[in-house]
């Protein structure tokens, strides 16, 4: 009578599969011990399947096949999670993707900072120690209107610090249509305690004047405070005070006025025809004595929390313990630095800054770009979805002039099946999209998944991989 062997019997040993040629070569380049590792996981994993399939998997424990999946395992794990990716989002400075895209200049700046010995606190001239801060400073200075600045990690750390050196165990007087809550759940009130100064609200949602600011002033107000609001816009029976009213205010009473503006558009946007934003420069020569905003928004440079303004108060600030916490390291001073010297010359911008050349791309030219793409998809998805381009509308993202919106053009694709199954199966075109070996990341609304184009710079890249799509397995 014969013997049934037994399904773990077929797993072939470690020891076995590391002699094969196929493993030598990947213990070659990734090393024996990650290799001997991911072996012993994949065998674990097989055993523990094989147990639950009554057998019907006995090809998965072929040595070969193993060594096959383990060299997938590894060379995954040697990329990395963070990989390069189309945005087709329609949002420009997106969050989730990493917000503004660096110039050709930044990125050089940085990687010579990354690649060598810097003098980054060192003072060539003097042959000693000096201040990282001076990279940076004159730059902004001359920017902004600021009398001094510094620099940390991003602008929720610049307003937690500013909070923290002039108001600790003191009171913040903000209005209550300004008590902002920015991604992550990260909201005003709560940056203001964990700084160690008390919220003091004036005014309602929707209308605040300038007695509210006025009769709130008392012994423990340590400032004044306005804080913009970044990813919302109330409209209608709405009142708020101007900042050269404030800061008058905030004088008369020997107290210094903040302003959190959040986005950090350095230049006026009217300039290239887009939406104003409140700029640094012009917030400075309205009084505001402290000024904090972002670094990768509407500034368009790598993150970072900008801090510009009074010397006195910016020096105060600077003795402060967190900053040392909260600083920026040499490669982000470089980028940042690089950037910054671009805006010497503005009416090169649009050429030479990736945020301001893809809020100034025309409805022209996104429209030629699309149609021109739009067959070649089409025919990768030949049998599964239909392709239009129609009338989109761009939002420039990360809490920047939230109301406005930029007249653009995107692919409409559906799935050629019924309207009742519309929802699973553009969820599976947009996984399959995501699966590309550069992603491509689009919106989903109401059955259908739009490409927005006003980001692709690359559309010869964004082609040559679309034949990964023809073949493909049937959307389900």
């Amino acid at each position: 009578m014969s013997v049934t062997r037994p399904i773990h019997a077929s797993i072939p040993s470690v020891d076995r599969i590391l002699r094969l040629a196929a493993v030598a070569v990947l213990i070659a380049e990734y090393g024996r011990d990650a290799v001997v590792s991911a072996v012993r996981d994949d065998v674990d994993r097989l055993r523990a399947s094989l147990s639950k399939r009554d057998g019907a998997t006995q090809n998965e424990a072929a040595a070969e096949h193993i060594a096959t999946r383990v060299g997938a395992s590894l060379r995954a794990a040697a990329a990395g999670s963070l990989q390069p990716v189309f945005n087709l989002t329609g949002t420009i400075l997106h969050t989730n993707l990493g917000r503004a895209l660096l110039p050709r200049e930044a990125i050089e700046a940085i990687a010579n900072a990354a690649g060598n010995p810097v003098n980054l606190e060192f003072d060539l001239a003097e042959g000693r120690r000096g201040d990282r801060d001076r990279h940076l400073e004159d730059l902004l200075a001359q920017l902004t209107g600021a009398e001094k600045a510094t620099v940390v990690n991003n602008n929720a750390a610049a307003v937690l610090l500013v909070l923290n050196t002039l108001a600790q165990r003191k009171e913040v007087i903000v209005s209550r249509g300004e008590l902002i809550e920015i991604g992550g759940e990260f909201r005003m009130p709560e940056i203001m305690q964990r700084a160690g100064c008390r919220l003091v609200e004036v005014g309602t949602t929707n209308r605040t004047h300038l007695k509210d600011y006025a009769e709130a002033i008392g012994p423990r107000t340590a400032l004044i405070m306005k804080v913009h609001t970044s990813n919302y816009q109330i409209l209608g029976f709405v009142k708020s005070v101007e900042e050269t009213s404030l800061a008058k205010l905030a004088h008369e009473r020997g107290l210094p006025l903040v302003s959190d503006l959040g986005a950090g558009a350095l230049l006026d946007l009217r300039r290239w025809g887009l939406p104003y934003e409140h700029t640094p420069a012009a917030m400075i020569a309205a009084g505001v004595d402290l000024v904090t905003f972002s670094g990768d928004k509407l500034l368009g440079g790598p993150q970072a929390g900008i801090i510009a303004g009074r010397r006195d108060l910016v020096e105060r600030i600077n003795r402060n313990a967190l900053k040392r916490a909260l600083r920026l390291d040499k490669l982000r001073i470089a980028g940042l630095a690089a950037v910054l010297r671009l805006y010497a010359n503005p009416d090169r911008l649009p050429e030479s800054l990736p945020l301001l050349r893809h809020l100034c791309r025309s409805r022209d030219e996104i429209e030629a770009q699309t149609r021109r793409v739009l067959p070649l998809i089409a025919e990768a998805l030949a049998g599964r979805a239909t392709v239009t381009v129609e009338i989109s509308e761009s939002q420039i993202g990360s809490g920047s002039l939230p109301a406005d919106r930029l007249p653009s053009f995107a692919l409409a694709i559906r799935p050629t099946v019924a309207r009742r199954q519309a929802s699973a199966r553009v969820d599976a075109l947009s996984r399959m999209f995501r699966a590309l070996p550069v992603p491509v990341i689009g919106r989903v609304h109401d059955g259908v998944l739009y490409f927005d184009l006003r980001c692709l710079d690359n559309e010869d890249r964004l082609l040559q991989q679309l034949v990964h799509l023809s073949g493909n397995a049937k959307l389900h």
